[in-house]
């Protein structure tokens, strides 16, 4: 019988550094990231990251602005929940959940688009202009969640 310890998981690999073979892509992302950051609300924005993260399933991101989120002081209760909102919808505000809703639609987009209803609650929240930043914001963090994954972007191991 052997008594030797258990296997440690070992920390995976990236594929590929793409921030440091293409600095100029990375650079356009994090100008997109700068554009919604000063235009929405911060704890807005890192609930609209949160949630497009848990749909798609980035635990870089998930990992990245869980952290953000709790230094702007967000509480972890919403956090954690954030990945089922609409069971614990009176934890957010009628504008976050509007927001949550066309993250949803947009991060899901199915063969209709967005619909009608998710569209109409978030123009009751949101002005046209504000409605064009809420969007930016959900393009971006898809479009982050799809670097990180297809490049198996490294979540550091935390005390």
């Amino acid at each position: 019988m052997s008594t030797s310890a258990p296997a440690t998981p070992t920390e995976p690999s990236p594929r590929l550094a793409w921030t440091r073979v293409d600095p100029a892509a990375y650079q356009a992302m994090k100008g997109l990231e700068t554009y919604c950051a000063e235009r929405l609300d911060p704890i807005l924005f890192e609930l609209i990251k949160m949630r497009a993260s848990y749909l798609n399933g980035c635990a870089y991101c998930l990992d990245i602005h869980s952290r953000d989120a709790l230094a702007l002081g967000e509480s972890a209760q919403r956090l954690i929940v954030v990945a089922a909102w609409e069971e614990a919808n009176h934890l957010f505000t009628p504008r976050e959940q509007a927001a949550l809703a066309l993250t949803d639609a947009a991060t899901r987009l199915g063969e209709h688009g967005v619909p009608d209803d998710v569209w109409a609650r978030a123009a009751e929240q949101f002005t046209e202009t504000e409605l064009v930043h809420v969007i930016t914001a959900i393009a971006t963090i898809n479009a982050w969640n799809r670097f990180a994954i297809a490049t198996r972007a490294v979540v550091p191991a935390r005390p």
